[in-house]
């Protein structure tokens, strides 16, 4: 099981996409896990045959844990169970299998991952289940030149673990052509990134080992992993997202001093202006609506603001000021609520945010938000307005400064122009960490916004 994501221990998985005596090739993807931070599907990264998998769908397997067993000595594998079988022992304790002679004694091979373990891990157990019984085969090792902190590469090819092949194969970069940057010659994400767009965007700062869920929860479903004790009760398991979640929020909650301000104001100019984009030759196809231009409020708040968009770093005992915005969006999805960002979101034009925004909500709902995409946010917007709530007092994502809540937007008596009418009013708000960012600045970059939604010509004006 490899590492998908920046100090991650561990993973759910959720579907084998292969069976024994399947033929498999480099590249093919053959499983898909849930991490604390999103549902991946994993790649293999070498041609043979699959002989055994170690572990059934709905295991919680530890990072560094082989996982599936493949022969890639030519041979057809012997028959194998349909199914993965149930509650096998961890790798270590099998016997041992035919490797070269060059590899370690007590390292497991490389499988699905990209790397061997120092040293064998034990798998969580699953309640109720009884002793694991006691493997059958070993998995067959790759024969390696040689290690690389705790690495091992495949014949010649280029060290990069699957995550990051996968976004080289989406991108249409050969890894071979990619000069490396990572410990021990890897490859990263960033290296990948360079060789597809040589001019690229400031490099997000890093963010800190737990992940960005999202701030306000929302009406969670009951997983499919959920065990009834009883007529009275449901017990479901903390794990995966929801498991991340809380912990970043604790940690949040009480390492960020929270101060949250709140603006009413009429945004009746802003539900007109989104009625005439939609009918707009250059928004043709795109999806128009306020969260849109919402996010363009912001955007433009945070450039006459942009001490609002910072980082509070404690090792460092450092402020570090953004010069690029990546706009988280909440997202309700069946395994929880996450936040993943658009990228440079600063830089695009409304048409490219438009696109921007459809794309996360689209890739979120299907599940297959991945842990970049969630990495790196700057900023988030979060819509409690959609589910009818007037506002809220959302907890900051780590290492983020600020977060909007966007309540609903209802048709209300108003005083316009001297006379009370009808018109369209919301309620935003603002939870900012008072070390970074002071009353002053808050009320000001809350204002901003309201005053740009009353008056989108400020878009223009103001852009």
């Amino acid at each position: 099981m490899p590492d998908v994501g920046e100090g991650l221990t561990e993973a759910e998985i959720l579907k084998w996409y292969v069976q024994p005596g399947d033929t498999v090739t480099d590249g093919q993807v053959v499983i898909e896990v849930e991490t604390a931070k999103a549902a991946v599907e994993l790649p293999i990264p070498f041609d043979g045959t699959v002989h055994e998998l170690l572990f059934p769908e709905g295991t919680t397997v530890d990072v560094g844990q082989v996982i599936i067993s493949v022969n890639v000595g030519g041979e057809a594998a012997p028959a194998a169970p349909a199914a993965p079988v149930a509650e096998p022992a961890p790798a270590a304790a099998a016997p041992a299998a035919p490797v070269a002679e060059e590899e370690p004694q007590g390292r497991q091979p490389v499988l699905v991952g990209y790397g061997v373990a120092a040293s064998s891990t034990k798998r969580r157990p699953r309640k109720g289940a009884g002793s694991p019984a006691p493997a059958q085969t070993a998995p067959v090792a790759v024969s390696v030149p040689e290690q690389l902190n705790g690495h091992a590469p495949v014949a010649d090819r280029p060290l990069a673990k699957p995550p990051v092949r996968k976004l080289a194969k989406d991108l249409g970069v050969d890894l071979a052509t990619v000069t490396p940057t990572g410990p021990d010659g890897i490859i990263t994400r960033e290296d990948v990134h360079a060789a597809a767009a040589p001019v690229a965007a400031p490099a997000p700062a890093p963010v800190a080992p737990a992940p960005a869920p999202a701030p306000v929860p929302a009406p969670a479903a009951v997983p499919v992993a959920a065990v009834a004790s009883d007529a009275r009760e449901t017990r479901v398991p903390i794990k995966g997202v929801r498991k991340a979640t809380a912990a970043a929020m604790v940690g949040s909650a009480f390492t960020a001093p929270h101060v949250t301000e709140f603006v009413t104001f009429d945004i009746t100019r802003t539900m007109k202006l989104v009625e005439e984009l939609k009918s707009d030759k250059d928004m043709a196809g795109l999806r128009v609506n306020p969260l849109l231009l919402i996010a363009k409020a912001v955007l433009v708040a945070v450039k006459r603001n942009p001490e609002i968009n910072a980082a509070w770093d404690e090792a460092a005992q450092e402020i570090v000021l953004k010069h690029y915005v990546n706009l988280g969006i909440a997202a309700a999805t069946p395994r929880g609520l996450i936040v993943p960002n658009i990228k440079d979101a600063h830089a695009q034009t409304l048409p490219e945010l438009s696109k921007s925004l459809s794309e996360l909500v689209a890739t979120a709902r299907e599940g297959k938000t991945t842990p970049a995409a969630m990495q790196g946010g700057t900023f988030t917007i979060t819509n409690v307005g959609v589910f009818g709530v007037d506002t809220g007092t959302p907890i900051l994502n780590p290492g983020e400064s600020a977060i909007l809540a966007v309540g609903a937007i209802k048709l209300q008596p108003w005083v316009h122009k001297g006379k009370v009418k009808p018109r369209q009013v919301t309620t935003l708000a603002l939870s900012f960490d008072h070390r970074l960012v002071d009353g002053e600045l808050g009320s000001k970059f809350l204002a901003d916004i309201a005053a740009v939604l009353e008056q989108p010509k400020r878009l223009i004006t103001w852009a």
